[in-house]
């Protein structure tokens, strides 16, 4: 994946408005995108212009500990980013304030243990857990090792597990699973849903081509998963847009008009879907670093969220995340 050298210069859009990035990452190697994404950089990018005050982490499986059980190891990240956050809350800009760690799931009530262990590592800042149910049948970037996760008994017993100790699940799948993870909202009522990256409509592999067929289907199940209450959802993860454009290898970085033209329609149907007060906009960086900077990313976000009225904004970009991941709130 090739990240863009520069990104055009668009001058910030609304920077009184406050922001809580609800999505982002951290590692000290070379992560998913072939270069380190360290505390300094993520200052950087937050405090580029737009009035980032917060942010959260979503684990991204680096920093695990190299032996002990491996159900603990998820704990080393967990750790890792809980000793950035201090460092952020002590220079100034945005906070790392919530972390979303990994643990599996398919443990069942089992993991309870786990997720103690990993609200220890958090120091105050743990949050809640992803564990990945992306799959597809056709041969594509499988985070998950087999399908129909969502629906198994122990990875349910997993979900409620968090629920019982106030903590959230972070759902990354694919969008053909989106009435899986309506099933498993209705079934796991207790514990609140994070659906990530606008439920993943994909514009690639088998899909190219189809994008219409992509959006009524996706659009569909989105609207099943909106009946389910307990289910929120993050707007971002915009690396690929329906049309099948890959601007991660053109060499030059999306401008927040590329953004708005690609994107907006589809982003406005998940927010009159949902409602503001169930979404929250992400940042995703740095992988969608690899097609667009962050001034113009969010620049695009304030473009597309315009029509909404000032207390909606409130939500969009900082509310919902925070009641989310239990921050405090602006309104």
């Amino acid at each position: 994946m090739a990240t863009p050298v520069s990104a055009p210069a668009e001058e910030v859009l609304d920077p009184d408005l406050p922001i809580c990035d609800a999505h982002h990452h951290l590692w000290d190697d070379t992560g998913h995108t072939g270069t380190p994404y360290p505390l300094d950089a993520l200052l950087a990018d937050t405090g580029s212009g737009h009035r980032v005050l917060r942010t959260v982490f979503v684990e991204c499986h680096a920093h695990y500990l190299a032996d002990g059980p491996v159900e603990l190891r998820p704990v080393g990240e967990v750790r890792y980013v809980a000793a950035a956050a201090e460092s952020s809350a002590t220079l100034g800009g945005a906070e790392i304030a919530a972390i979303v760690g990994h643990a599996d799931l398919t443990l069942g009530a089992a993991v309870g243990d786990v997720l103690d262990t990993l609200d220890d590592a958090g120091r105050g800042r743990f949050r809640g857990v992803r564990h990945t149910t992306a799959h597809d049948p056709s041969p594509m970037n499988n985070a998950a090792t087999r399908s129909g996760l969502m629906g198994e008994a122990t990875f349910r017993h997993g979900v409620d597990a968090l629920g019982i100790r106030g903590r959230s699940f972070d759902a990354f799948c694919f969008h053909p699973q989106l009435d899986e993870l309506a099933a498993l909202a209705c079934a796991c009522e207790g514990t609140t849903i994070v659906a990530n990256h606008l439920g993943v409509p994909i514009a690639g592999g088998p899909y190219r081509g189809r994008s219409e067929e992509v959006r009524s289907v996706w659009r569909t199940a989105l609207r099943g998963v909106a009946g389910c209450p307990n289910v929120v959802v993050k707007l971002g993860g915009i690396t690929r847009p329906l049309s099948g454009d890959r601007w991660d290898r053109r060499g030059v970085p999306a401008s927040s008009e590329e953004i708005v033209a690609a994107w907006g329609d589809d982003i406005r149907f998940v927010i009159d879907t949902f409602g503001p007060a169930r979404c929250m906009f992400e940042s995703n960086f740095p992988v969608d670093a690899s097609v667009v900077g962050y001034v113009a990313l969010w620049n695009a976000f304030k473009k597309i969220a315009a029509p909404f009225t000032a207390a909606e904004r409130v939500d969009l970009f900082h509310d919902t995340a925070a009641r989310t991941y239990r921050l405090p709130t602006l309104n």
